[in-house]
């Protein structure tokens, strides 16, 4: 079932920070507390040759209460959304690897799925809590694929971030709120 129309008591709110500081905890307290049925949308491709990689997935999987539903979306991110009622909570841990999933995509198709994500976040019914990275404090990449990632990604964070009723952000074990400490930006390429 395709809701379109959001909820006045629905949110969206997003987490964003560096690696290793507490973002996908602290959104997974954020859902936990929200009363509603809670769904991780986990965006990672299971690599069953990536040892490494299953042991973080098992870290999260551990966190998660069992009365969580757990969908693996790494590319139809817009369609779950919308399949979402009030009394839902998503919870989309992450928008990098989501972004890393898609980063073959040609720019035009690029603008796209990211004005579909956009336009689900807006009209859905459900809470959407997204987990999002910030790989912009670093070094520029040396190599184009580097720099494309971070500029999309980055660029997503901050269309999310313009749209979100609270956006927070995680460093140095506290969880800030952005949204009543900072000041809105301009809509990105307005300025």
């Amino acid at each position: 079932m395709t809701n379109s129309e959001p909820t006045a008591s629905r949110q969206l709110i997003l987490v964003t920070g560096p690696a290793r500081s507490g973002k996908s905890e602290w959104a997974e307290t954020l859902a936990a507390g929200s009363g509603k049925q809670v769904i991780y949308v986990a965006t990672g491709r299971v690599d069953e040759a990536d040892l490494e990689w299953l042991r973080r997935l098992e870290q999260h999987r551990k966190r998660r209460p069992i009365n969580w539903i757990t969908l693996e979306v790494p590319i139809e991110l817009s369609a779950v959304v919308l399949s979402g009622k009030s009394s839902d909570c998503f919870l989309i841990d992450s928008l990098g690897t989501w972004t890393a999933n898609l980063l073959e995509q040609e720019a035009a198709v690029w603008a796209t799925t990211q004005q579909d994500l956009l336009a689900s976040l807006k009209s859905a019914a459900a809470d959407v809590i997204l987990v999002g990275e910030e790989t912009g404090w670093g070094v520029v990449p040396a190599y184009p694929a580097g720099r494309l990632f971070r500029d999309r990604l980055g660029t997503l964070a901050r269309l999310i971030g313009a749209i979100a009723d609270t956006v927070y952000l995680a460093t140095g074990g506290y969880a800030l709120n952005l949204s009543s400490l900072g000041t809105p930006l301009p809509p990105a390429g307005k300025n």
